[in-house]
Parts: structure tokens; sequence; C-alpha cells
């Protein structure tokens, strides 16, 4: 990471806030304590499994930050499952051949939290179980790290207000409507909303599949002939609804909020076509996670103690994006 912070004199203030906010406080780099099979004197490695929710690029970003964790540590291996399917038994068959494969832990972003409450218990029996990006509060998961996504669902409200000042009819896309961070972020947007003269028309759901979100898009552009905005809960949604409202001879009409900084977004954004994103930190999140979860099987507690570990998003427009295009770059050069 040192190499990393060796220009941040020269930064504008907004790559040196996004910066303090990826690897700033908080940060603790006290090591795990490596458990010793008896029958070698070689430590024996944790396997800490992550599973997501897709596959995109805030997940590829992430894994970024959990291999970078897993490198300092020096006593882990990450198994990082990209999660492909669109049901709750695909991504739960995954967790259950990763205990059957003697994992120490697994982080888990649940798809829809009422429906695998009781799964999720079942796994927090067997193994570490950690809950990341999108919560399900009412398991027997250990902690939650992630985003806090009511307060980014607020700064999503704030473009929106900022896009719309007049107020206008928007529709909300997202992945999965029974997810945590996709109920925290609706009603973040409506709290941020209350009082203004912007109104929520309809939410239609992709199950993480870019061709639907497209669809969906088109479908409401074509619905809703006077739609001010379309907003995208999750990471692939903006170039997805961008992609649309570019084919229907709508861009800058249609104001576009979403979130994630994945390059289609940052593209669209610094052609004024997005109007914003919410930029999650995504390599902090995977860097916590697999950090957090070595340290506690490894003796610390205090490092899931709090139940909830949270971190703030950034909402970024056009005169930031050139910084956040480079900030990106650096962090995924090898």
């Amino acid at each position: 990471m040192g190499s990393r912070h060796k220009n941040m004199k020269t930064l504008p203030s907004f790559l040196l806030t996004l910066c303090l906010l990826a690897f700033g406080s908080g940060c603790d780099n006290k090591t795990a304590t490596p458990t010793t099979d008896n029958n070698s004197s070689a430590p024996k490695k944790l396997r800490l499994a992550f599973v997501t929710n897709a596959t995109n690029d805030f997940w590829a970003i992430t894994r970024h930050g959990c291999d970078s964790a897993a490198q300092k540590l020096g006593n882990v291996d990450v198994d990082f499952r990209f999660f492909s399917g669109t049901t709750v038994a695909e991504q739960q068959a995954i967790m259950t051949n990763l205990v059957a494969g003697g994992v120490d832990g697994i982080a888990v972003s649940p798809i829809d939290v009422d429906k695998q409450t009781d799964f999720l218990n079942q796994i927090a029996a067997k193994t570490l179980l950690v809950c990341v990006d999108s919560d399900a509060a009412n398991s027997k998961r250990i902690a939650y790290i992630g985003t806090d996504n009511v307060a980014a669902g607020k700064q999503a409200a704030n473009l929106l207000k900022a896009a719309l000042p007049v107020g206008g009819k928007i529709v909300l896309c997202v992945g999965y409507p029974n997810a945590q961070n996709a109920k925290d972020r609706i009603q973040g947007i409506q709290d941020g909303l209350s009082g203004s003269n912007i109104q929520i028309i309809d939410t239609l759901a992709d199950a993480t599949q870019f061709d639907v979100a497209q669809k969906n898009a088109a479908d409401a552009i074509a619905k809703h002939p006077d739609l001010g905005a379309i907003v995208g809960l999750y990471s692939y949604n903006g170039p997805a609804i961008l992609a649309a409202v570019r084919a229907a001879g709508k861009a800058g009409q249609i104001k576009i909020v979403c979130y994630d900084d994945d390059a289609a977004t940052l593209d669209g954004v610094a052609s004024g076509d997005i109007y914003g994103t919410v930029v999650q930190i995504s390599t902090r999140i995977g860097y916590e996670t697999i950090s957090r979860m070595a340290k506690y099987l490894g003796g610390d507690k205090a490092q899931l103690a709090q139940g909830s570990i949270l971190f703030n998003s950034l909402p970024v427009e056009k005169s930031m994006v050139e910084a956040m295009q480079t900030y990106r770059q650096n962090l995924l050069e090898p």
C-alpha cells in the first residue's frame, strides 16, 4: 500500500479524501497468530472464502483488497467465489460445498435476507460467518462489514435533487430487491427525497443480469415519456442504464444516478450522460473483511466485536471523475 501513498501531497483534495477512506484510520496492523499443525513445524494457513452476489467490476476490485490483506498477513489463503447464478439455492450450494471442504470462515453477500436466514444460521454453526456488502442482521453471522447503505442512499438522493431541481418521476433499477443492501439504499433514497417533488414510480429487478437491466431501463423509458431519471442501485446498473438511455436518444435528458466506479460508469460521468455515482470503497471492504476474519480466528475477538463495521461512500460528479479514474487506474495496475 505504501506506493499508493507516496504522492498524496500532490493529490487533489477529492483524491486525498478517497485514499484516506480506502486506507485511512481503522486499519489494524496487528497480524493474526498463525495456527500450527502438531505434525509439522510449518504454520497452518487459514482458509477463508468470499462469496459474492454477482460477477462484476465491484467485486473484482473487492477481490484486490482481499488479496492485499492475505499477502500482508501471510497466513491466509483466500478462496474468492464470483457468484454467476441468480437463485438462493445456487448461492447456498456454494457455501455448503465450502463448509464441506473445511474452510475456516466464509464472507458472503446474501441475495435474499428473508429466505436465507435459517440457512445462514446453519452455516454459522459450522464455521465463522461474516456478511459483506449486504447484511443479514437477524442471522447468527458474527458481523457485517461494508458500506453504510442507508447513508449511501441519502447520497444518491442528494444527487437526484441536484439533477432534478424542480422534481420529476424516477425509476429504480436493482439486482435483488430483497437483499438488505438494496432495501437500505432504497430507504435512504426515500428518506433523502422526503419533502421534494421527486417521485419514485417503479422499482425494477434484474437478478444482476446486465441484459435484463438494460431492457428494464429501455422499457421504463418507453412506458414513461416524462421520466426524469433512472437510478441504478448495483454497480452494473449504471452502464446498463446508460446504454438504454443512449439507444433511446435521451442522453442528458433523462438523468442517471448510480453506484460504484465501473469504468463505463466513470466514462459516463465524464461525458455528462451520467449525472453522478455513489462510490463504495470496495478495496477497503475486501481488505478489512479478510484481515479482521483472520485476526478474529487468531484470537483477537475485538476485530468483529462491533457487530457492524461500516464504511463511508463518496458521491462522484463530473468535476471529480478524472481524479477517480486516476485512483482506479493506479489501484488496478499490476
